[in-house]
């Protein structure tokens, strides 16, 4: 997803929120409360699935995951909207971060917290 189609879609998100008179209740605070509620109901698509089932979703299922993941994104975009924070430079910056803190040289095949390749 380009920058542009990102802003796109902030803008037709904040639109639709005013025209139902709902910024009053998207606070960061009450959208991550939003967010992390649909992160559970993703959750209940993969409870009690071996790692194999969890990955040949059948349609329907796949259908109902990509709602959610459609959710968690919207609230996500909201909530970064809110603190004008830009999601992409945010993004680029934690990659970043993540390429410094775990070395593929150092950490490939391994999952492992990044503080625990120091002991």
């Amino acid at each position: 997803m380009n920058n542009q189609a990102l802003e796109s879609l902030r803008k037709r998100l904040a639109a639709f929120a005013a025209e139902r008179d709902w910024d009053q209740f998207h606070s960061p605070k009450n959208l991550s409360m939003a967010l992390i509620a649909e992160a559970a109901e993703l959750v209940e698509h993969f409870q009690w699935r071996t790692e194999q089932q969890s990955a040949d979703l059948d349609s329907q299922t796949l259908d109902a995951v990509a709602l959610e993941l459609a959710d968690i994104f919207i609230y996500l975009v909201r909530i970064s909207d809110k603190l004008g924070v830009n999601l992409m430079e945010a993004a680029d910056k934690k990659i970043a971060i993540n390429e410094s803190r775990y070395p593929a040289d150092k950490v490939r095949g391994d999952a492992r917290r990044a503080s625990e390749y120091d002991q």
